[in-house]
């Protein structure tokens, strides 16, 4: 089941298996996928014009990728775990997935913009 929170955002969807929600509120950018019970399998977090992420109050590991303005990821962390602070000052947008399921969300190559 979706979490209400994820519900209410935006939602761009890539494949059978993989909803991205975009965070477009001052308060679900801060608290991103923070006090979740889990993440429902083949959904994901976009926050555009992000350079850095916290993993405060998260209740299961995630992945992170941050990628450019056209959405080719230039760093990937996989399975982070509770209280880490993460930032790659290139980046343009980062998104949030369940660890494990970040390739679903990423692509090599070109690809439409971000945001």
């Amino acid at each position: 089941m979706l979490p209400r929170r994820l519900e209410r955002l935006p939602a761009t969807t890539l494949a059978d298996d993989a909803v991205i929600h975009k965070a477009s509120t001052a308060a679900s950018r801060l608290l991103g996928l923070a006090y979740l019970r889990e993440l429902p399998s083949g959904h994901a977090l976009l926050i555009a014009d992000c350079r850095s992420v916290h993993s405060f109050g998260m209740r299961f590991p995630i992945d992170v990728a941050f990628v450019d303005e056209n959405g080719a990821p230039i760093r990937i962390a996989r399975a982070v775990p509770r209280r880490r602070v993460l930032v790659e000052r290139r980046a343009f947008a980062v998104i949030e997935s369940r660890a494990g399921e970040i390739a679903r969300f990423v692509r090599r190559g070109p690809r439409r913009s971000v945001g």
